[in-house]
């Protein structure tokens, strides 16, 4: 007995015959309306399928405990690449707005502190004595 390797297009065969098989096997109670409305919606399925502008992965490889699907020598064009960096990119805008917003707000909330300090009838050294801390707990009379 050799060994015949099992080209791609019969694996989606085997698939897909399988998949028909457990399909058909649940059809058998539902009710005639449903039936039809199903055989009617595979035909169109079947209709509708292009298969010459279908671009399927061609491979599965394993790395570890991950599996990735890869278009074989092919590999992504330009505009596959700049798709897949786009959302990457967008994360990357978007956290430095946020870090630049951020800032901002603690600035003026700084400076807000500050002016409230040098503007107040109290001297800023006040603020910093123990003494002022028991004033202000006590109620401040």
């Amino acid at each position: 007995m050799t060994n015949t390797p099992i080209t791609q297009s019969q694996l989606e065969d085997r698939f897909g015959r399988l998949v028909a098989a457990r399909l058909a096997a649940g059809t058998a109670e539902l009710p005639y309306d449903v039936t039809e409305r199903l055989r009617a919606a595979r035909v169109q399925a079947v209709a509708l399928r292009n298969p010459v502008g279908l671009r399927t992965a061609s491979t599965v490889t394993a790395s570890g405990g991950a599996a990735a699907l890869t278009f074989g020598d092919q590999g992504m064009g330009l505009w596959g690449r700049i798709g897949s960096a786009l959302p990457l990119i967008a994360l990357v805008a978007g956290l430095f707005l946020i870090h630049t917003i951020q800032n901002e707000r603690r600035a003026s909330e700084v400076a807000e502190v500050d002016a409230a300090l040098l503007t107040d009838d109290l001297p800023p050294s006040a603020y910093a004595d123990p003494g002022f801390l028991q004033f202000l707990k006590s109620g401040g009379e």
